[in-house]
């Protein structure tokens, strides 16, 4: 379903980050070429062993390799990738995302996609419905971004609200019927969505 496709799944910190354990086996499983990005903050809530472990190659994280010094190049990335997705989305990334700022490699990468880029956004209640973090997403979706709305459930606050990260079938099913449209037997062409 998704052989040969190049997607980029960028973790920022949130309790949600260890879904994206199934999102890349699913990922994988349907054919496609996974590089992961985190932010820093990610390690707190996943080890990139574990997603690399899961997508078959190293988790990027800093602008250079700390053991060899080589380079994470964030625009070879940009072009490389058929779909950027960020999932989990914290508010903070995604308020960087809004204005530019460019402080880890994650917002570099973003900032060089030359592919569709698409949020998952992950947070508490109050986060998500704060009117900041409502106009950032405004901004995104006006850049052209694609936000896949969270669900209301349980959060892990222990408050029960809209904030949590879209499952990763669903996400799944989303980004296969993305492709999909895209294939040569569907329809629009281009990479921005």
């Amino acid at each position: 379903m998704l052989k040969g496709k190049k997607i980029i799944l960028g973790l920022t910190g949130s309790i949600a980050a260890y879904k994206a354990a199934f999102l890349v086996r699913l990922l994988v499983r349907e054919g496609a070429e996974v590089q992961v990005v985190m932010t820093p903050m990610a390690c707190d809530f996943i080890t990139p062993l574990t997603l690399s472990t899961l997508s078959g190659k190293p988790v990027m994280i800093n602008f250079s390799d700390p053991d060899d010094g080589s380079w994470n190049n964030h625009v070879e990335l940009g072009l490389w990738a058929d779909l950027f997705l960020i999932a989990p989305a914290s508010a903070n990334t995604m308020a960087k995302m809004a204005t530019g700022i460019a402080d880890n490699l994650l917002l570099t990468v973003f900032l060089s996609a030359r592919c569709p880029v698409w949020v998952v956004p992950a947070m508490d209640m109050d986060m998500y419905r704060h009117p900041a973090t409502q106009k950032n997403l405004s901004a995104l979706e006006s850049m052209g971004v694609r936000i896949l709305e969270p669900e209301t459930g349980p959060l892990a606050s222990g408050l029960t609200g809209k904030g949590r990260m879209e499952e990763p079938e669903k996400i799944m099913k989303e980004v296969a019927e993305y492709f999909k449209k895209k294939s040569p037997s569907g329809s629009s062409g281009g990479k921005k969505s």
